[in-house]
């Protein structure tokens, strides 16, 4: 393979790249409102030449570059979340900035880099004739990620009955080969009181107080949790917290907690939900303990309920798709450091739910990501190109060996 070619081709889009990202970045495209978004990732798509460019049903885009047999896919979530505290940005989320280096704004990590990169990294592939009868490339910009990780590719999978060979998730991985993550779940925890006057407390029963003796069972319950020696560690912690009162000059008689579930290798939903249900406390005041089910149309008002349960993914070391991976990046750059994500990706349905290989490769960095202030930079969706380039031919080079 002419590794120098690609890595030339990859370096000479820098600057239509950088005017791409830049584009998206300017069109707020939060969670079920993602439609201009993925509009202008279609007019991209269209005017590189990709062979087909569609939107499914739930909002999805999928753009196809050749013909060939084995479907290789590079999936890209292109919602963003918002913008939180404003006092806490240098400059406008949607705006953003450049340097020569650097191009900062909402998305610019997390994740809107990965379908610049994705894109153009077909686009090389067409352009150096790396496209054979071997393989056919599928780009996805996915929605709602950021609400619900997975659910996109829930329908891509059983409604568009797309089953690719092995899919590169292209969320920022901090220059790193990423090979897994830990799942995760939503679980509610509520329990049940009686209110009264609060100029007499004791005629009711404090709901409040209740959880606050659960609370600390949870406490507790996260120093205790499974520990996996690639994955790390599950984790328990409380979210959110609600409740139900009269008025203020009442005793509260309803009071729930979310609870954010991170679950290692290992562990499983039911597991989760039984270890919180076991709680002495949780027990003794026959609080209920659920799932939560996620039900938000998209933006094309599709509405697809699903529950809040995101599967643990790990690819093995020496797994084809991750070979590939490092062989690609190693032909142009350094010897990669292959670890995992902190945080999900929608390969908890891929890989989680449905077997289907990822390995992990994208422009930015995990910690920019929901974060204040967000950037990435442009070296990064070079390089990320130009591995994604390589890829297809690697992979299917060693299938033969």
């Amino acid at each position: 393979m002419d590794f120098n070619g690609i890595k030339a081709k990859a370096q000479s889009y820098e600057s239509a790249m950088t005017k791409f990202l830049r584009d998206l970045i300017a069109i707020p495209g939060e969670s079920c409102g993602e439609e201009k978004v993925i509009k202008r990732i279609a007019a991209e798509m269209e005017d590189l030449g990709f062979n087909k460019v569609e939107i499914d049903r739930m909002g999805n885009i999928l753009g196809y570059m050749g013909d060939g047999e084995t479907l290789i896919a590079y999936d890209a979530h292109i919602d963003t979340v918002g913008l939180g505290e404003l006092s806490n940005w240098n400059f406008d989320p949607y705006e953003g900035y450049e340097t020569e280096e650097e191009i900062g704004g909402r998305g610019a990590s997390d994740q809107l880099g990965g379908i610049v990169s994705a894109v153009y990294g077909a686009k090389i592939m067409k352009d150096m004739h790396l496209l054979s009868d071997k393989y056919t490339v599928l780009v996805t910009g996915t929605v709602q990620e950021e609400d619900c990780d997975g659910l996109c590719w829930q329908y891509i999978h059983k409604e568009d009955k797309i089953k690719p060979e092995f899919v590169v998730i292209t969320e920022p991985t901090n220059g790193n080969i990423y090979r897994g993550q830990r799942g995760r779940m939503e679980i509610r925890v509520e329990v049940k009181g009686i209110s009264c006057h609060g100029s007499a407390p004791e005629r009711g029963d404090n709901a409040i107080y209740k959880m606050a003796d659960i609370l600390q069972e949870i406490r507790v319950l996260n120093d205790n949790l499974h520990y996996d020696p690639f994955l790390g560690k599950g984790t328990i912690t409380v979210s959110e917290i609600f409740f139900n009162s009269p008025s203020r000059c009442a005793v509260a008689d309803m009071c729930a907690i979310s609870l954010d579930r991170r679950l290692t290798d290992g562990e499983t939903f039911e597991m989760a939900l039984e270890e919180v249900r076991s709680l002495p406390f949780v027990k003794k005041y026959k609080a209920e303990v659920t799932m939560y089910k996620y039900e938000r149309p998209s933006w094309t008002n599709l509405l697809y309920p699903t529950d809040c349960y995101f599967p643990t993914w790990v690819i093995p070391e020496d797994a084809p798709a991750t070979k590939a991976m490092v062989e690609a990046y190693k032909g142009m750059y350094d010897t990669p450091l292959v670890d995992k994500w902190t945080f999900s990706t929608n390969g908890v349905s891929i890989m989680g739910r449905y077997n289907i290989p990822c390995i992990g490769f994208g422009p930015g960095k995990e910690e920019e990501a929901h974060a204040p202030n967000e950037k990435t930079w442009k070296a990064d969706l070079v390089k990320c190109a130009a591995v994604y380039a390589a890829l297809p031919t690697v992979y299917c080079k060693n299938k033969e060996y």
